[in-house]
């Protein structure tokens, strides 16, 4: 097994409240960064700081 974290809840939270973009550019990062995640079967999807991520 990786020594990669799981992000937590909190987390993600907190990137989602303090990303300085409107709320459709949000929800756009945050199903694209989660799409990734999934596609590659990882932890991050590699733009830390984002909505879901």
């Amino acid at each position: 097994m990786s020594g990669e974290r799981r992000p937590s809840f909190a987390a993600s939270r907190a990137n989602w409240k303090g990303y300085d973009a409107p709320f459709a550019t949000k929800l756009k990062m945050l199903l694209r960064n989660n799409w990734t995640k999934m596609r590659t079967r990882g932890n991050c999807c590699g733009n830390d700081g984002e909505p879901g991520c």
